[in-house]
C-alpha cells in the first residue's frame, strides 16, 4: 500500500517565531545577511560564491531578464536569467549584465573614423549608451582616435552626414590613463579632472576600456553590489535537461557565474544525467538543481553533484502543479524536511550544500521564517515581478497599476523543456501555471530595503546577527486558525488612509 506521511503539510503562515533574548549587539546595523549559495567544506574553506542578501529572482520570462539581473546584483542579490528562449538570446542577456558594471568597461559602442553623425545616433539607439569610442579599426581594442558624448553634437543643427572626426573630442585633448592604472587611481583622475569617463589605453594608445564616474557613484549608493574579481556584476542563468550540451558551454562563455536547472520536479534521472555531464565537462562550473520536497530528493541530487538544491513544488503564486498533478508539499514542511537532510549530509560528509526555498512567500516575514527553518537563500517570482525592473508591461487595470506575471508552466510561456514528461519530442499536455497580474510596487531598491529591514528586525528579536545563527537559535511555534486571525488588525475600524499597502 502507499506510504502515508504522518506529519501535516504546512505553509509558512502556520508558524510564528518565538523571540529569544535580544542583546545589545543585536541591532539591525550589526546584522549580516550574506550567505553561501554553493557547496563547500564548511569550517575548512570559503564557498566559491556568496550573495550579500539572501534573495534570488526566479527563472521566469516575466521576472528575470538582464534588467532585473543588473538591478538585483547591484543590491547584493542574484538573478537567474530565464532559459525558455533561444541560447543566443539568453547569452546576450548574460553579456549585457557582465558589461554593465565593471572597474574597466570593455567598450561595446565603437565607430570607425569615417562614420557619420547618423551612425552615432543609430549606435546610441541600439546600445543605449551616451559615449562612443572612435578607433582606427572600429573595434573595442583599436587605436583610440577620440571619444563622442552627447555634448559633442546637436542633432537639430548638424547634418546627419557630418563625419565623426569633425565633432569628436580627439585623443590629444582627452584625459586618459595607461593600462595598469588601478580602479582607485582611475577614479581619482576622474574627480581631479572633472570628467565623466576615463579611457584606459596601452603603450600604443590602443583602447583597453573605459572607467565611468557614474559607476563610482553607483557603487557608493549600492555598497552590497555583487561583483566578481573583475568588478563585473555576478549573474546566474537557468538551464534545462534538453539542450544542456549546447546551452551550458555557451552560457559559461558568455560569462554566467552560476547555473540552475529549472524544473517543477527535480527528483529525476534527467537532472542527474545533466549534472553528471556538466561536472564531467568542467568540474568548476557551479550548478544548482531541483526542485525537491523531501530527504530522498535532496540526497539524490546531492550525490549527483548539485552545488545547491531548490526546495518547493506547487507553492508559487502562479503555480498550479498541485492542482493539476496532485504532487507537492506545503513549503514550510518541505524546507524543514530538506534542511534536516542537508544537515545530516553535512555531518556525514563535511560538505555543506545550501538550499534555496522556492515558492510560498506571501508576506515579508515568510522570508525570515524560511531562513530560520534552514533555507540559505530565497527564490522569489511574484515579489520581483511587481517592480519597475521586471521585464513585463505596467498596465492600468480597474483603476490600479499592475504588472503582468505568468508562470513558466503556463501556455503563454510554452516552456516544454521544463514541464514535459521526458518523452521524445517534448510537449506540454496541460498547463502547470497561470497568466495573471500583480500589483505594481515601484522600484526594486525601495521595496527590498523595506523587506530587508523587517528581516533584520526579526532576526534581532530572535537574538541573531547572521543567518547561520538564526538557524541555530530559532524557536518556532505552530499557530491555530484563530491565532492567525489574531495576528492581524482586528476588532477595530481602520482608517482608509492608514491601512498598510
Amino acid at each position: 500500500m502507499a506510504m502515508i506521511f504522518t506529519d501535516e503539510s504546512r505553509t509558512f503562515s502556520e508558524y510564528l517565531l518565538v523571540p529569544n533574548l535580544t542583546t545589545a549587539e543585536n541591532t539591525p546595523e550589526n546584522v549580516d545577511l550574506s550567505t553561501p549559495i554553493v557547496r563547500y567544506r564548511k569550517g575548512k574553506e570559503e564557498p566559491a560564491l556568496k550573495i550579500n542578501v539572501p534573495l534570488v529572482s526566479a527563472v521566469m520570462q516575466s521576472v528575470s531578464d538582464s534588467g532585473m539581473a543588473i538591478a538585483l546584483a547591484r543590491y547584493g542579490g542574484l538573478s537567474f536569467v530565464f532559459q525558455s528562449q533561444p541560447i543566443a538570446e539568453q547569452c546576450e542577456m548574460i553579456r549585457k549584465v557582465k558589461k554593465y558594471k565593471a572597474g574597466v568597461v570593455i567598450s561595446d559602442s565603437n565607430l570607425m573614423p569615417h562614420a557619420t553623425l547618423a551612425d552615432v545616433l543609430d549606435l546610441r539607439e541600439r546600445m543605449g549608451h551616451q559615449t562612443a569610442a572612435v578607433t582606427e579599426d572600429g573595434s573595442p581594442t583599436g587605436k583610440l582616435l577620440g571619444l563622442i558624448t552627447s555634448r559633442d553634437y546637436r542633432v537639430s543643427r548638424m547634418d546627419p552626414g557630418t563625419c565623426v572626426t569633425e565633432f569628436m573630442t580627439p585623443f590629444e585633448h582627452l584625459v586618459f590613463a595607461r593600462e595598469g592604472t588601478t580602479l582607485k587611481e582611475a577614479n581619482d583622475i576622474i574627480w581631479e579632472h572633472k570628467v565623466n569617463q576615463l579611457p584606459i589605453v596601452d603603450d600604443q594608445n590602443h583602447l583597453v576600456g573605459l572607467v565611468f564616474r557614474k559607476d563610482y557613484e553607483s557603487h557608493k549608493e549600492n555598497p552590497n553590489e555583487l561583483l566578481d574579481t573583475n568588478k563585473s556584476l555576478i549573474v546566474g542563468a537557468g538551464i534545462n535537461t534538453r539542450d544542456y550540451k549546447e546551452r551550458v558551454p555557451a552560457l559559461v562563455a558568455a560569462g554566467a557565474d552560476v547555473l540552475c536547472l529549472d524544473s517543477s520536479d527535480g527528483f529525476s534521472e534527467w537532472q542527474k544525467d545533466t549534472l553528471v555531464w556538466i561536472k564531467n565537462y568542467d568540474p568548476e562550473i557551479l550548478v544548482g538543481a531541483g526542485n525537491v520536497v523531501d530527504a530522498e530528493g535532496f540526497q539524490y541530487l546531492a550525490d549527483a553533484g548539485a552545488d545547491f538544491i531548490k526546495v518547493g513544488i506547487g507553492g508559487g503564486s502562479i503555480c498550479i502543479t498541485r492542482e493539476q498533478k496532485g504532487i507537492g508539499c506545503g513549503q514550510a514542511s518541505a524546507v524543514l524536511a530538506v534542511a534536516k537532510a542537508r544537515n545530516e549530509y553535512f555531518a556525514k560528509t563535511g560538505v555543506y550544500i545550501p538550499i534555496c526555498s522556492d515558492g510560498g512567500i506571501v508576506l515579508d516575514y515568510h522570508i525570515t521564517l524560511a531562513l530560520a527553518m534552514g533555507a540559505d537563500f530565497i527564490m522569489l517570482g511574484r515579489y520581483f515581478a511587481r517592480f519597475d525592473e521586471s521585464p513585463t508591461r505596467k498596465m492600468l487595470v480597474g483603476g490600479n497599476y499592475v504588472k503582468e506575471y505568468w508562470g513558466e508552466g503556463s501556455n503563454r510561456a510554452r516552456n516544454w523543456q521544463r514541464y514535459d514528461d521526458g518523452g521524445t519530442g517534448g510537449k506540454m499536455a496541460f498547463e502547470e501555471g497561470v497568466d495573471s497580474y500583480v500589483p505594481y510596487a515601484g522600484k526594486l531598491k525601495d521595496n527590498v530595503d523595506t523587506s530587508m529591514a523587517k528581516v533584520k528586525a526579526t532576526m534581532c528579536s530572535c537574538g541573531s546577527s547572521t543567518i547561520e545563527e538564526l538557524q541555530t537559535k530559532a524557536r518556532l511555534v505552530v499557530v491555530s486558525s484563530t491565532s492567525i486571525i489574531e495576528s492581524g488588525a482586528h476588532d477595530v475600524i481602520q482608517k482608509e488612509s492608514d491601512r498598510p499597502r
